[in-house]
């Protein structure tokens, strides 16, 4: 895999969100915690910092795409507090990056974790796909 000098440890991105019911456990399936921020939002506000971080580096034609996760959710958030997270590259490995991320309500820390994600072609993942179908 060649190296891309411009993706380097130590990238960064930082994304916020206002939690709203769109973002209640409720509707993820898990009704107990109705005004509570939950796991799969903040997942996937986890992905959105991460390719902001590293994605606009890459030459054209290539992407990131998810493949690992270790996310630990401490705390809950209630509708109303903005969450936001922060994800930094911590190292690459070939194709291979690593991401841990942290991320905070106004009261303090919610949740942590490492993410991983692979450097791929994006036309070369959308075949892989569409052979799959087949």
């Amino acid at each position: 895999m060649p190296t891309f000098p411009a993706v380097q440890p130590g990238a960064t991105a930082t994304v916020q969100k206002l939690v709203t019911e769109a973002d209640t456990a409720l509707h993820f399936g898990s009704g107990a915690l109705k005004n509570m921020f939950a796991t799969p939002v903040f997942t996937a506000l986890v992905v959105e910092a991460a390719v902001r971080a590293v994605d606009p580096k890459l030459p054209d034609g290539l992407v990131t795409a998810g493949i690992g996760f270790d996310l630990k959710h401490t705390a809950p958030t209630p509708i109303g507090l903005t969450v936001t997270v922060q994800a930094i590259l911590e190292r690459i490995e070939d194709n291979r990056l690593f991401f841990c991320f942290k991320a905070y309500d106004e009261v303090g820390e919610i949740g942590y974790g490492i993410h991983e994600r692979a450097i791929v072609s994006q036309k070369g993942i959308m075949a892989h796909a569409e052979q799959r179908r087949k």
